[in-house]
């Protein structure tokens, strides 16, 4: 199977951005969501409107208390403010030796937060493309190929997948499956953000 082509796709292991970078882009990407003002976020927070600025540029360093209190007048979780976005998918490949012990368990993806889920089953047919789909701001969408091969593709990259592999991806925009030659079998786990 193919590696991941085009836009910032990477195999599992690739590192994220430093915090202070995720909480600029998440404090100012939130804050404008709620179509708030830096002067309205200061007056319903008590922190300046420069002191807003920087972290929203990435220059300050700020106080746990005052990411506490930010994310409080945007209606988020502290975790919100620090969970880094995804950048483009994970892929992780079949392990090759897998099966050859009696019993093995390999851990695909894990996760610490606290989200609600929908895992699912498909089969989909020898040449199908699935419908464009998207699941919503902050979904991320795990897929597990138990059989056949699909390509999985979203905007700005384009996975191959086969029996074994599995793949990670930020699911709020839209993205297709598509089978080869054979029918798939594919798990999928649609993850939200809690309500």
């Amino acid at each position: 199977m193919g590696n991941a082509v085009g836009g910032a796709a990477a195999e599992q292991g690739v590192g994220g951005p430093a915090p202070r970078a995720v909480v600029a882009e998440n404090v100012r990407r939130i804050r404008l969501a709620r179509g708030m003002s830096l002067r309205e976020l200061s007056e319903a927070t008590g922190v300046s409107k420069a002191l807003l600025s920087q972290i929203e540029r990435g220059v300050a360093n700020p106080t746990i208390e005052v990411l506490s209190r930010v994310a409080a007048a945007l209606g988020e979780s502290f975790l919100e403010l620090a969970r880094p976005r995804m950048a483009g998918p994970e892929v992780l490949r079949a392990d090759p030796d897998g099966g050859a012990a009696e019993q093995s368990v390999r851990m695909l993806f894990g996760s610490w937060e606290r989200r609600r889920f929908e895992l699912s089953e498909g089969w989909i047919p020898a040449g199908t493309r699935s419908v464009k789909n998207s699941h919503g701001p902050g979904s991320v969408e795990y897929a597990y190929v138990v059989s056949g091969t699909v390509t999985v593709a979203a905007e700005g990259w384009t996975v191959d997948l086969g029996p074994g592999d599995a793949l990670r991806f930020a699911a709020e925009h839209d993205h297709v499956y598509t089978t080869g030659p054979d029918p798939a079998r594919v798990l999928t786990l649609l993850s939200y953000d809690e309500l």
